[in-house]
């Protein structure tokens, strides 16, 4: 028999029983959808008459978190059999593991938090919860029972960290303890309830050793990135939204050697860097007086007088390119950083929009023969349509030929090796044959770049130099 059974029984509600519970509601389904599901009725009044018996006993921060889950354990008990259900073994537990999720946890998404293979969790309201398992988007067939209770979750996410959420302040962007990025929006910015996102982050960086073996990269290519990074080679990282930029960033920094000095600069931390030898400073953003505001570029500039080796700015996104480049062109050779773009070309004019962000009326020729001086190499990223990342593009930066910044490229992902059964793309990072011009700056620090990297010097000259 059924849960639904089992209490409309006890409660002689025989009656109603097409209209509580229709066949095709199964106990272990959670999705209720518009009608009443009889487990998520009995959690809601179990966590009510706990909240009751606990009172502000659940906020007491002089609990550790043991001694917290001790006592919901116990008057949990008291209060699931005051309920008098008819519950098994199995769904007992269950409820008590729901409600104390509830409670001291994220709700319905706590098991997705926990659960390493997800990247990404949003939040639909009351409506529906997605994750991003594997690059793509699943539908999990969880959701949380009100607006309310949604409300209650963001609002402990976000004082966990020190901000606030409310009508007067209705957006927030900050980090978990464990540097997962959480982003939320409620009424009356969001018309269709509160929305919460949350972007994960492996508890372990990834090595570049890693993203090959994971098919983002090939040998060469990272070959050529410890030997780029190593060589002092200022190094940009662009891609879409979602496309693997900070993973990819924090495993280049990994070739930083251990006696240069770092200072990386984010807007939230998510960096890991092993090196004993490094200050990471982070942005603020204002009080709620609208007050104490310390941006990306107030960061960048105080980082110069902080005598660095290398600048690692987690990603530039307004006037702080300016700087960036300064400093690239300045003596902090070996600088990196990621910009959101769709192909390195437009990394490009996003750096020229960027740096008039900064309030300098400077003509157009000179931004670009800054860029053009201080970029050596942007890698591209791209999430396929399979949900895999992959580096697609590897260009250097040649110079200015007239009005323009010439790009060759070095590597180029084979889109016309097609897709296997499984929709996969099969196609690999290939190089185009040329050989860089930063090949002169590396051997001087004693870094010879092996022949047959850059694949055939022939396929370069039938391939020609691309210029664009």
């Amino acid at each position: 028999m059924r849960l639904g059974d089992r209490l409309r029984s006890v409660n002689g509600d025989e009656a109603d029983a097409d209209l509580m519970e229709p066949a095709a509601i199964e106990f272990d389904s959670v999705r209720i959808g518009n009608t009443l599901d009889p487990f998520i009725d009995l959690k809601m009044r179990a966590r009510e008459r706990l909240y009751r018996r606990l009172g502000n006993r659940i906020t007491d921060s002089s609990l550790g978190e043991r001694e917290l889950r001790d006592l919901l354990e116990l008057e949990l008990a008291d209060a699931i059999d005051a309920e008098e259900a008819p519950l098994t073994v199995h769904e007992r537990e269950r409820l008590a593991s729901e409600i104390t999720r509830d409670v001291i946890g994220y709700g319905p998404i706590q098991p997705y938090l926990d659960d390493p293979s997800i990247t990404e969790v949003m939040v639909l309201s009351d409506k529906a919860i997605y994750v991003e398992r594997g690059g793509m988007l699943i539908e999990t067939g969880d959701r949380y029972v009100t607006e309310e209770h949604l409300r209650s979750v963001i609002e402990r996410i976000v004082s966990n960290v020190g901000r606030r959420i409310d009508e007067s302040s209705p957006t927030v962007d900050a980090r978990l303890p464990d540097g997962s990025r959480v982003n939320a929006v409620i009424p009356p910015l969001a018309v269709d309830g509160p929305q919460l996102t949350i972007r994960k982050f492996s508890r372990k960086a990834l090595l570049i050793e890693d993203l090959v073996a994971l098919g983002t990269l090939n040998d060469g290519m990272a070959q050529l990135i410890g030997m780029g990074v190593e060589g002092r080679l200022n190094i940009l990282v662009s891609g879409g939204t979602g496309t693997g930029k900070t993973t990819l960033l924090n495993a280049m920094s990994a070739f930083i050697p251990e006696t240069d000095r770092i200072v990386t600069i984010e807007d939230a931390v998510e960096l890991k860097l092993n090196q004993t030898h490094v200050v990471r400073l982070e942005a603020r953003p204002p009080n709620i007086e609208g007050k104490g505001q310390v941006t990306i570029r107030d960061l960048v500039r105080n980082s110069l007088r902080m005598r660095p080796d290398r600048i690692v700015v987690g990603e530039v996104r307004g006037g702080e390119a300016l700087d960036m480049l300064q400093a690239m062109n300045t003596g902090h050779e070996g600088s990196m950083s990621t910009l959101h773009a769709n192909t390195p070309r437009d990394a490009l004019a996003r750096i020229e929009t960027m740096v008039l962000m900064a309030g300098f009326d400077l003509p157009v020729r000179a931004i670009r023969e800054q860029i053009s001086s201080a970029l050596d190499v942007i890698v591209h990223l791209s999430r396929l349509r399979d949900g895999s990342r992959r580096v697609t593009k590897v260009v250097e930066v040649d110079g200015m030929e007239g009005e323009t910044i010439t790009l060759s490229d070095l590597f180029s992902f084979d889109y016309e090796a097609g897709r296997d059964a499984g929709g996969r793309y099969l196609g690999q990072l290939e190089p185009t044959g040329l050989r860089p011009r930063f090949s002169e700056h590396l051997a001087e620090q004693g870094i010879e770049l092996p022949d047959g990297l850059f694949g055939d010097p022939a396929d370069g000259l039938q391939l020609r130099r691309q210029r664009r």
